[in-house]
């Protein structure tokens, strides 16, 4: 019976050391943990990571264990410490085990983290506190909110805007590569802003982005405005800013205000400019014999006299100019109107019967237009009169009005070019056959041209150049090609006798 009693009280002894053990790891082991269900999760738009402003946790005061669990612990301790005074060896035995048990419960309760909440924005390998450094001081993230974005943390106030540096304080923001920006700032750098209403150019259908943009100016603008009736400069061909007034000429066309500058607006003004070009004709040994009146006219008196012209039917869809064979009756511009509020006043016509002494009769000319503009229309039409004056019959159109855009591109590349890159260029002249020397007359404007004048040169030698037409744009560019090959004087000859371009 002794042996019996002591094995009961061994027993229990062992389930009470057990029971306590168990509870004691429970209680360092602590509750489980816990999510938080308030938390801001910002948009990133455009960019390649979202981000989550986080808090350091705090952790709530542990309530006391409830008083019958207090009790329990102490009559626990009590009998646990009285039983092992009795049995020592008992102690001894077991005492590497429940030390290993309570090291390991211990532990795992300093590694859990029970009031962490998961983020699923945060990086893929969170840090402890101490290890967190800022992408922008380059601090430590200490307590307090702090951003996780780009793989890097971050101070609310080091997370700055890449236009505006200011701190970016939104739950939406746009990344750019690794710049992120507030979504205005962003949107002023890089989102088209229409140069005609000045506003930022809306999305097709498509959600693209979605405009028109001129070849040589590059100015932007919406499509719509294509079928709004906004002004377009009939020189420059840019479109009429909101905040810009255009000069209107009356006839429905506009100016813009640098064509308006240097354009030509009566006859008598023309007159200087005229014979400047008859000049360059004569410096390339290409001398008019015969004096061709010249006369800057309305665009409805040009039309009307282009229907009574039954020679040269090869004209651009917007005529500008016109080289005479019949004799007509034309109402040419007397006097400079007046200007006032972006009109045309005071406009004085003269009729005007021309005769016909010779193969041309005159050259018609558009008023109104900028003086290098006007000046390559007189080029281009005084090259048909000087083919009619020579005797060159029945050419086709690709051939007469592409040799004859030539001589106005060549025109005006003397004007905008500097005589040293002038010389440099292959011959043109008439009376050299070969491409070794050349012949270019000076600018025919005194003291050079502006910079906003040379542009507009260069704006009409790109027309010239890139015209889509068959007759001006296929023609010119064969005609080029053959001058800058052989010489004006061998392409003209060859012209004359086959009636085409040498190749």
């Amino acid at each position: 019976r002794l042996g019996l009693l002591y094995v009961n009280v061994t027993l229990l002894h062992t389930e009470r050391r057990s029971s306590f053990m168990k509870w004691l790891c429970n209680f360092l082991k602590g509750t489980k943990p816990v999510e938080s269900n308030h938390r801001r999760r910002p948009r990133v738009t455009a960019g390649e990571e979202s981000s989550l402003w986080q808090q350091e946790p705090v952790r709530p005061k542990r309530e006391d264990p409830p008083r019958h669990d207090n009790e329990e612990l102490d009559r626990q301790i009590a009998l646990s410490l009285a039983e092992e005074a009795k049995r020592p060896k008992e102690r001894n035995h077991n005492k590497g085990e429940n030390d290993e048990d309570l090291a390991k419960a211990m532990q795992d309760s300093l590694n859990m983290n029970p009031y962490m909440p998961h983020n699923p924005y945060a990086p893929s390998q969170a840090l402890p506190r101490g290890q967190r450094v800022c992408g922008g001081c380059k601090h430590e993230v200490g307590h307090g909110h702090y951003l996780s974005c780009m793989g890097m943390y971050w101070h609310p106030q080091c997370f700055r805007c890449s236009s505006c540096t200011h701190p970016i304080r939104e739950t939406e923001f746009t990344l750019l590569g690794a710049e992120p920006y507030h979504k205005l700032c962003y949107k002023e750098l890089h989102h088209p802003k229409c140069d005609v209403c000045l506003q930022f150019i809306a999305t097709n259908r498509t959600g693209l982005i979605e405009y028109r943009a001129h070849p040589f100016w590059g100015q932007k603008y919406c499509p719509s405005h294509e079928l709004d009736r906004t002004p377009r400069c009939c020189s420059c061909e840019k479109m009429e800013p909101r905040n810009t007034k255009y000069m209107s000429l009356g006839d429905g066309r506009s100016l813009c205000m640098e064509c308006l500058d240097s354009a030509v607006m009566d006859t008598g003004e023309c007159q200087p400019l005229y014979h400047s070009i008859r000049d360059y004709y004569e410096g390339m040994n290409m001398k008019l014999d015969q004096q061709i009146p010249m006369l800057l006219v309305e665009r409805q008196a040009l039309n009307e006299a282009m229907e009574g012209e039954c020679k040269g039917p090869h004209h651009m869809p917007e005529t500008r100019g016109l080289c005479l064979s019949e004799e007509q009756t034309v109402s040419s511009i007397l006097r400079r109107p007046r200007i006032g509020g972006h009109r045309l006043l005071d406009m004085r016509t003269q009729p005007q019967k021309l005769t016909r002494r010779c193969e041309v009769t005159a050259i018609l000319v558009l008023y109104g237009l900028p003086r290098l503009l006007t000046g390559s229309i007189l080029a281009h039409e005084l090259m048909h009169g000087w083919l009619r004056l020579k005797g060159y019959r029945n050419l086709s159109p690709e051939v007469e009005e592409g040799i004859c855009q030539v001589m106005s591109y060549l025109w005006l590349e003397s004007e905008i070019l500097p005589a040293s890159t002038r010389h440099a260029q292959p011959s043109t002249s008439y009376a050299s056959s070969s491409s070794s020397s050349s012949y270019r007359p000076p600018s025919s404007k005194k003291g050079g041209i502006s910079h906003t004048e040379k542009k507009l040169g260069e704006f009409f030698m790109h027309q010239i150049a890139n015209d889509t037409s068959t007759a001006y744009g296929d023609g010119f560019r064969t005609a080029y090609k053959a001058v800058n090959k052989y010489g004006l004087r061998q392409t003209l000859n060859h012209i004359r006798l086959t009636g085409g371009f040498p190749v």
